[in-house]
C-alpha cells in the first residue's frame, strides 16, 4: 500500500510539472501584457530601469517555463499546424498593424488648416502619440494570442489531437 501511494504521489508530481504547447503561448502573451503594464507604469511614474529588470525577469521565467512543456514533438503534422498558424497571424496581424500605423502616421502629420476669419480649428484628438505607442506594444502582445488561437484552430482541423490508431 505504502508503495502504491509513492508511486501514485510520483506520478502525480510529474503531472504536476508538465505544460502543454498551447498553455506556455497563454502564459507568454500574458507575461507580454504584464510587460506592457509594467512598461507604462515605468513611463508614467519615471522609474529608471524597472522595464529592463521586469524584462529579464520574465524572460528567465519563460525559460524555465519552456523546461515543463511535454509536447514539444515535432513531426509533419506539428510542423504543418505551425506553419499555417504563423503564416494566418502574421496575414492577420499586419493588416490590423499597418492600417493603425497609416492612421497613427496621418494623425501625427496632421497640419490644422486656417480659415480666412483665422480661427485656429482643433481637430479632434483620438490617441495622443504616447498613447498610441502603447497601443501598438500592445497589438504586439495580443499577436501572441491570435497565434495560439489559429493554432488551436489548425490543430484541430488536422487532427493534431486524434489518437493514432497504428
Amino acid at each position: 500500500m505504502m508503495v502504491t501511494f509513492l508511486r501514485q504521489n510520483v506520478i502525480y508530481n510529474k503531472q504536476r510539472d508538465c505544460m502543454k504547447k498551447n498553455s506556455f503561448y497563454l502564459i507568454c502573451g500574458c507575461i507580454a501584457l504584464a510587460l506592457l503594464v509594467i512598461f507604462w507604469y515605468s513611463v508614467e511614474v519615471h522609474i529608471r530601469f524597472l522595464a529592463e529588470i521586469s524584462f529579464i525577469v520574465a524572460i528567465g521565467g519563460i525559460y524555465l517555463l519552456r523546461k515543463k512543456v511535454t509536447d514539444f514533438v515535432e513531426d509533419e503534422r506539428t510542423a504543418r499546424i505551425t506553419e499555417k498558424a504563423a503564416l494566418r497571424t502574421f496575414q492577420v496581424f499586419w493588416v490590423i498593424f499597418c492600417a493603425f500605423s497609416i492612421g497613427a502616421v496621418m494623425q501625427i502629420l496632421y497640419v490644422p488648416t486656417f480659415p480666412r476669419e483665422h480661427l485656429e480649428i482643433h481637430a479632434p484628438e483620438l490617441l495622443g502619440p504616447r498613447m498610441m505607442g502603447y497601443f501598438q506594444l500592445a497589438l504586439l502582445c495580443l499577436m501572441i494570442f491570435l497565434y495560439v488561437g489559429f493554432r488551436i484552430y489548425y490543430a484541430r482541423k488536422y487532427g493534431e489531437w486524434e489518437t493514432d490508431e497504428e
